[in-house]
């Protein structure tokens, strides 16, 4: 006789989940609180839809906070399983020039979603909509909507994390758990944009404007990419990977200081040296030698006095190492991602609730985090693999 495994979630880990559940083994349903599933995947792809990134899978494993935590998932289904099992449901892919991963052009982000559902509806996989957890009864029988109880063998909790409440993904739920016992941690926005409190005059004139092929660190971690300048701070993909540390100090110091390096492929030396040879006077050296736009040179000279912008040694050290001070971050709901939810250490190797046997948490509902370009995805796609094929194995 089949088992019956309860799927709360209707987003990438919970469908990737259904995929891999052997249904000669399981009755599979997903209980999904909109009245359609994948909504957050479809507005991943607003910003281009990147559906993995293409790097070795030993580094791609390190982009991972805490990095430990999906080494066992990441291995067990990596980026080019992904990338293989959308072929074999009708979505090829290639390798875009920033290495992430896209359906090929001309796929939309509702038909990789659309060919999702045909290969889960062929598995037999039942959706049920407008269903939303309430709680647990007596006998851990799942509640929806606060009558319907649902009995089933095995019950995976895919609920997300606190991002884009339009979505679905509201974190409602924490309170539930927290009050069942279960270890939580407030949520905290991740790949979002940073507050830094720019002058009025420096907003009127660069509100909008991007600084771009810059690099940007904080203790030590380095990011390469680009951030746009913008009335509450900056935002960008240069920032994003570095949320946690940055949320980290935040949350010490109530500031953080991060660090850009505007021209992260040339050194210090061989900055004074094009500037020494050059006969333009020094904001024209900045601007047609150095290949410095407009906004980083206005950033510079609202940084520096007028003598320390004459001094060499000085100028090409803030060229290097240009101090930005964070005050906050952006709210929740504006983020891409959140960290917090469910304390990683009360789930067991297969993200099992230690303390509430045949529970299962996955995707963004745990305390873990990864910056944008294929990693949130893959990673919520690699758990639910993971602890379908652990299912499949369990109950032969």
């Amino acid at each position: 006789m089949k088992k019956s495994v309860a799927i709360v979630g209707g987003g990438t880990a919970g469908l990737f989940l259904a995929a891999f559940l052997d249904a000669d083994l399981f009755e599979v349903t997903i209980f999904e609180k909109k009245a359609s599933f994948g909504r957050k995947f479809l507005v991943a792809g607003d910003g281009g839809f990147n559906l993995t990134h293409s790097e070795n899978i030993e580094n791609f494993k390190e982009r991972y906070t805490p990095s430990d935590f999906l080494m066992a998932a990441l291995n067990h289904f990596t980026n080019s399983d992904l990338r293989a099992f959308l072929v074999s449901i009708g979505i090829p892919t290639f390798v875009g020039s920033s290495k992430r991963v896209f359906p090929e052009k001309g796929i939309k982000p509702i038909e990789v979603l659309k060919a999702l559902k045909r290969y889960l509806i062929a598995k037999k996989v039942n959706f049920k909509f407008n269903q939303i957890f309430t709680d647990w009864d007596e006998k851990d029988n799942l509640i929806f909507n606060n009558t319907e109880i649902v009995k089933s063998d095995f019950k995976v909790f895919a609920i997300g994390g606190g991002s884009w409440k339009v979505t679905g993904s509201d974190g409602m739920w924490l309170n539930l758990f927290a009050k069942r016992g279960i270890k939580t941690l407030p949520f905290v926005a991740q790949n979002c944009a940073f507050q830094v409190n720019w002058s009025t005059g420096f907003i009127q004139e660069n509100e909008g404007k991007p600084l771009k092929n810059i690099s940007i660190s904080i203790d030590n971690q380095h990011q390469k990419g680009e951030v746009v300048i913008t009335k509450f701070g900056m935002e960008g993909n240069a920032l994003y990977a570095l949320s946690p540390k940055i949320q980290g100090q935040l949350a010490l110091k109530k500031e953080a200081i991060v660090y850009i390096d505007f021209k992260p492929t040339l050194s210090v030396e061989t900055l004074l040296k094009k500037i020494k040879d050059s006969n333009y006077n020094l904001t024209k050296i900045l601007k047609q030698v150095i290949k410095l736009n407009a906004t980083q040179i206005g950033l510079i000279k609202n940084h520096l006095s007028k003598a320390a912008f004459l001094e060499l040694s000085t100028l090409v050290d803030t060229i290097k190492k240009f101090p930005v001070k964070i005050t906050d971050a952006a709210v929740i709901n504006e983020a891409i991602s959140t960290s917090g939810g469910i304390d990683l250490n009360v789930l067991n190797e297969y993200f099992e609730l230690i303390d509430l046997k045949n529970n299962f948490c996955i995707g963004e509902m745990m305390d873990w985090n990864a910056p944008t370009g294929g990693y949130l995805i893959q990673g919520c796609a690699s758990m639910g693999v993971y602890v379908a094929n652990y299912l499949n194995e369990r109950v032969k």
